[in-house]
């Protein structure tokens, strides 16, 4: 089959495309034929060399959304049958990944592709949809007026964020550095706004949030962002974040009796255990797809042998929401 691969760590023009072994699903594994993928930041920084423990074995092939068809099952699958719709997280950190014709993974890594929107819309999802899921319902548990505050509302995480919480009735804010970030956050779903740039916490926190702060600071940013989130959560509130690996002052925590969750939604694949939980969880987001609650914005369109092209934008982040690849 056709692969896309890094030999080495490298900047965008490290992938080849090459021809590998076809590699057949286990017992507990489907192989799926790719449909598309999407880019996430953990895919940049595994090619470049930031994350060494997240890699596949070299030659690795990157990217850990998929969606695309069913082609083979393990004799121990029973929840697949050839030729279904599937989307989910089996790669692409650990072991092999997307960009590929095939990739092969744990069944538990998989659901059904929502019906509501193409399987190239639907490789958007895995990974943000996922995080965003469990920032809000396992990190915190937010619900019906509760106020939230979304950093990064225009971003990969930010935009399903926005989406998830005003589902869940909550009040939600959400961060922009532009109108035009601003705007598409409202239009996802936000009850309220806010130019961080220009903007004081403690001025926004003041007009938005009540009790001394947001019930849930929702930051998929991390760096600063996180000490920021210390200044805008109320007392025993909680911060729900994709990013620790910063240097922060967490005596504000102390101070307040804050609560702090971290997600990393790629580890049941890096462990090699409770894989089942990906699927569980976007059965969950499917369904949201189906019924309007959430919907994927994807910036552009690229094919597999566009992929420098795709990872440059993506670190530069002239975008909102996902860019996707699609296999021609």
């Amino acid at each position: 089959m056709t692969a896309y691969v890094i030999e080495e760590y490298g900047d965008p023009d490290a992938f080849t495309e090459t021809t590998v072994e076809t590699p057949e699903p286990g017992p507990e594994e489907v192989r799926v034929e790719v449909a598309a993928t999407s880019l996430n930041p953990v895919d940049y920084k595994i090619r470049r060399g930031d994350i060494p423990d997240f890699a596949p074995p070299f030659p690795a092939t990157l990217h850990c959304d998929v969606a695309g068809v069913v082609d083979a099952v393990g004799d121990d699958v029973e929840a697949f049958d050839v030729g279904d719709e599937v989307y989910g997280m089996p790669g692409g950190a650990g072991r092999q990944g997307a960009l590929a014709d095939y990739v092969v993974g744990h069944a538990g890594t998989f659901a059904p592709a929502p019906d509501a929107i193409s399987l190239e819309d639907a490789a958007a999802l895995p990974v943000v949809s996922t995080t965003a899921l469990e920032m809000l319902t396992d990190k915190a548990d937010v619900g019906e007026g509760d106020e939230v505050i979304v950093y990064g509302a225009s971003g990969g995480v930010g935009h399903i964020g926005v989406q998830l919480a005003a589902d869940l009735d909550a009040e939600v804010t959400a961060t922009g550095s532009t109108a035009e970030k601003r705007d598409l956050a409202t239009e996802l779903g936000a009850d309220a706004t806010v130019d961080y740039t220009t903007t004081d916490v403690a001025d926004y926190t003041a007009e938005y949030a009540s009790g001394g702060g947001f019930d849930v600071v929702f930051d998929p940013v991390g760096d600063d962002h996180i000490q920021t989130a210390f200044d805008a959560v109320r007392p025993f509130g909680t911060v729900v974040t994709t990013e620790s690996s910063s240097t922060q002052d967490l005596s504000a925590m102390h101070a307040n009796s804050l609560e702090l969750g971290v997600v990393l939604v790629i580890l049941p694949v890096l462990l090699g255990d409770r894989q089942e939980r990906i699927g569980e969880e976007l059965r969950e987001i499917a369904s949201l797809v189906d019924d309007g609650a959430v919907e994927p914005v994807v910036s552009e369109y690229f094919t597999f042998d566009e992929v420098a092209d795709a990872h440059r934008r993506g670190e530069a982040g002239d975008f909102h929401g996902k860019l996707v690849l699609t296999r021609e």
